[in-house]
């Protein structure tokens, strides 16, 4: 199938790793132009070579550590100023961390909110004033699940991005610009490994996932590239969870 990518460009907020780098990729390969962003440049030059390798189209390489308040807007305008218009924003940076619940102070909870929403929604009201004049765009947010087994820091900003895209689409549709949110399962990822062994790896997929292992980030990056085409123009406001059957509810 054509998506209908080819000429478009794209803003890819996490893409030295993991999920973002699997989407960067994807929509590479579709024809479209990707300025990459992450903290880390020469992993960033790393998947711009890959991609260029690949027969895409030379990436913009913007690095940008999204903790600072001024960085989302300079991000937003670097990205245009290099590329002309941001069709399609895909908020990939973001990293669950779990608290000590009962110890957590004030600053500890600001800066899951930061990371996790307040960028987010500061970087995509960035771009979308280029959308709304263009009449045309896509903004895809890489959340996670809203049922957290326990407290952990990042649900609330994750659940919090899921509500601001639902209002935020209301608003925007009529421009021609769809947004909506992909939480990730168990996804492969540095973060992935860093966090968790072997052994509970093969306990949680036993317990919890329907499909038997954990997922690969080409098979997350497949939805936000379809999502990104102009045949999705009438899917927004969503939350599509990709996490091989273990979001249990068939109604949320």
């Amino acid at each position: 199938m054509n998506l209908q990518l080819s000429g478009k460009t794209a803003l890819v907020t996490g893409s030295s790793a993991g999920i973002g780098r699997a989407i960067a990729k994807g929509l590479a390969a579709e024809g479209v132009k990707v300025c990459l962003s992450a903290r880390r440049a020469p992993i960033l030059e790393e998947v711009a070579a890959e991609i260029v390798d690949a027969g895409g189209i030379q990436p913009e390489v913007v690095t940008a550590d999204l903790m600072q308040k001024a960085e989302p807007a300079r991000l937003a305008a670097e990205a245009i100023r290099r590329m002309g218009r941001i069709d399609i924003l895909v908020n990939s940076a973001g990293g669950s961390r779990r608290i000590d619940w009962m110890q957590a102070n004030d600053d500890d909870w600001l800066d899951i909110m930061t990371f996790n929403y307040t960028q987010i929604r500061r970087l995509t009201m960035a771009v979308v004033p280029d959308m709304i004049k263009n009449q045309w765009g896509r903004i895809i947010n890489i959340t996670g699940k809203a049922e957290p087994n326990e407290l952990n820091g990042v649900s609330g900003p994750k659940a919090a991005v899921h509500n601001f895209a639902k209002g935020l689409s209301r608003q925007i549709a009529k421009h021609g610009i769809t947004i909506n949110s992909i939480p990730p399962g168990k996804i492969y990822s540095e973060q992935i490994r860093r966090k968790y062994d072997q052994d509970y790896e093969t306990d949680y997929t036993e317990k919890s996932i329907p499909v038997g292992r954990f997922g690969h980030p080409e098979e997350l990056a497949f939805l936000a590239i379809c999502l990104a085409s102009p045949l999705a123009s009438y899917i927004t406001g969503n939350v599509m969870h990709v996490d091989g059957g273990v979001h249990r509810f068939a109604f949320s």
